[in-house]
């Protein structure tokens, strides 16, 4: 393929995507602080830059898949970042999860420079990061979004235009909004389920496939009860999103009243050294208020 990609943010999502752009036959340069990951990129036939300037300078389309709004507007617009390097046609496509306004600012200041931008933050963590089958969900123009679609499709089982620049985050917060509730919901349920001595596996088994079934239960609750709090998904990474969800609904005018409850709950997990655990860990909340611990 004649199309040269950068990938700047090769973390616990970043390096398997990389390696499923490289195994489809991309040619990729890469830049991340870690030298480790860079070298198991470069390994596997990719090329280290240093800086975004020069990932922009060599490449037609740049991945970013970094930590939060701060970071990206750093590569994108900071010293010997992206807009320095930047010829005009090169697209940014940000899959990090961010605040959609953050979005459309660092959008409106690369378009001055002739950049197309989409966001197109993800959903499915870790192990859909490593088999290619993550879901994307993009903002930006529609020709832009189907120009580069192929390129998504490589890392991803779907991937779906959602709007205007901002709207792929916008799409991200919802989707956080309700894992978070289902995993407090869930939560609630089994904790309420081992209270009243009943076995929560078998509640479990019993309402999968009702109405109350979902993919959050079904990938959560056996966590859960194995007492398996690897991480696939951190609640530190969690409350970065739900805060971003709270800001927007302030910015835009939704009230998000049970969001902001679960908002608390994880900070309260946090406070205990819980920010690391998976967020199926939000159930040790509950079972320290029911003084229980949710197991086979």
């Amino acid at each position: 393929m004649t199309m040269k990609v950068g990938f700047i943010g090769l973390g616990i999502m970043g390096k398997p995507m990389s390696k499923n752009l490289i195994n489809a036959g991309y040619s990729l340069v890469v830049l991340d602080n870690h030298a480790q990951s860079v070298a198991e990129l470069t390994a596997a036939g990719a090329q280290a830059l240093a800086t975004p300037k020069a990932v922009a300078e060599q490449c037609d389309v740049i991945i970013t898949m970094l930590p939060n709004s701060p970071q990206v507007k750093e590569v994108a617009l900071g010293e010997n970042g992206i807009i320095d390097g930047a010829k005009p046609g090169l697209t940014l496509i940000d899959m990090s999860s961010i605040a959609p306004l953050a979005s459309r600012d660092i959008s409106q200041a690369l378009q001055a420079k002739g950049v197309h931008m989409l966001d197109a933050p993800v959903s499915g963590g870790e192990p859909k990061a490593i088999d290619g089958t993550l879901s994307v969900m993009v903002g930006g123009d529609k020709a832009v979004f189907d120009k580069h679609y192929t390129l998504m499709k490589a890392m991803a089982g779907s991937v779906v235009h959602t709007g205007d620049i901002g709207a792929g985050n916008v799409t991200k917060l919802a989707n956080q909004v309700i894992v978070a509730l289902n995993i407090a919901a869930m939560s609630e349920a089994l904790v309420l389920a081992t209270k009243a001595g009943v076995n929560p596996d078998l509640v479990y088994q019993a309402i999968r496939g009702g109405l109350a079934g979902s993919t959050v239960l079904d990938a959560k609750a056996p966590m859960v009860m194995a007492r398996n709090f690897t991480p696939g998904f951190r609640i530190d990474l969690h409350i970065k999103d739900l805060a971003n969800a709270l800001d927007t609904s302030h910015e835009v005018g939704a009230q998000l009243p049970l969001t902001a409850a679960v908002m608390e709950m994880m900070q309260a997990l946090r406070a205990d050294g819980q920010g690391t655990a998976d967020h199926s860990a939000l159930a040790r909340y509950y079972e320290k208020l029911a003084q229980c611990e949710v197991t086979k």
